[in-house]
């Protein structure tokens, strides 16, 4: 399998931003149930206003989880241009009969999600000075964490579907893996995790652009039930916005039998990986492809 991704810069330190970078890029083929094996820097960089100690440091970050990866770089390429980007291609393989894919889930399968949501909301921030320290190390802490571990245990666990979270955030994402299986996914609010002050960060008005499109594109897709004075229970517009948040090297979402995601929840615990049962799949509802209760 082959991928590639490019972003522009989410935070201020070059080495940071590079292992940001290369983590988001290795995702997809993580979120396919594939191993990545080789990888290609992809750069577009800003001679004129920044010195190559910057680039190099960059390259470096991204290096840096290539090596903790296991994947072998084996070139690049470097193009001069007004705004700075980084990002990489891809390589993995996988057993083409193992390929999990973001279209197969099941009526009866339990949603499950490895990362919490906010990166989008606190890069703004931190673009906007917003942001304090610990918010931002929280942040960088999620970006760079590799998919990996998430990945081997859902292909032992025979996962039905999964996807990775990144630009069309949570709801984005879980639409197009409803839409490809022709089923409704059911999404419970409290259960889903967010960074910590992300709701602090939406009532200050620190939401990125991507958020708001994505909510304008997908939510004609969406339910949340009635309006809330009818039912006091309906969420509060401003409670689902960070599911619409678009993410840079987010979770993975992933669909398994009830008895597999007990398996999945159950070992994850035991060996440290950051899991959240976050919804079931349903029977297809004609009115809609997602449903927040």
């Amino acid at each position: 399998m082959e991928t590639a991704d490019i972003i522009t810069p989410l935070v201020d330190d070059p080495f940071t931003f590079g292992r940001i970078a290369a983590a988001n890029a290795v995702s997809d083929v993580y979120a396919m149930g594939g191993h990545p094996v080789t990888a290609m820097n992809l750069a577009f960089f800003p001679a004129s206003s920044l010195s190559g100690d910057v680039l190099r440091a960059i390259l470096d970050g991204g290096m840096s989880i290539l090596n903790e990866a296991g994947v072998c770089l084996v070139g690049g390429h470097t193009v001069e241009d007004d705004e700075l980007k980084y990002g990489l291609s891809v390589t993995g393989l996988v057993t083409p009969d193992r390929v999990i894919r973001n279209s197969t889930a099941h009526s009866g399968d339990v949603l499950i999600l490895t990362k919490p949501l906010g990166t989008g909301i606190i890069s703004t921030a931190i673009k906007g000075e917003m942001a304090p320290p610990e918010m931002v190390e929280e942040a960088i802490y999620w970006m760079t964490a590799l998919n990996r571990e998430a990945a081997l245990l859902m292909c032992e666990c025979r996962a039905s579907a999964a996807t990775d979270i990144t630009g069309f955030g949570l709801i984005g994402h879980a639409t197009e893996m409803a839409r490809g299986a022709g089923v409704t996914i059911q999404l419970k609010l409290e259960s889903i995790p967010l960074m910590n002050g992300v709701f602090r960060l939406v009532a200050e008005g620190m939401v990125p652009t991507g958020c708001y499109r994505n909510r304008d594109f997908f939510g004609a897709w969406l339910k949340t039930g009635a309006n809330r004075e009818s039912n006091p229970l309906t969420p509060n517009p401003d409670d689902i916005l960070p599911l619409f948040d678009p993410q840079t090297s987010g979770g993975l979402l992933i669909a398994l039998a009830p008895d597999a995601a007990m398996r999945f929840l159950s070992k994850s615990a035991d060996i440290g990986i950051f899991a959240r049962r976050i919804g079931a799949v349903l029977p297809r509802l004609q009115t809609h492809f997602i449903e927040i209760v």
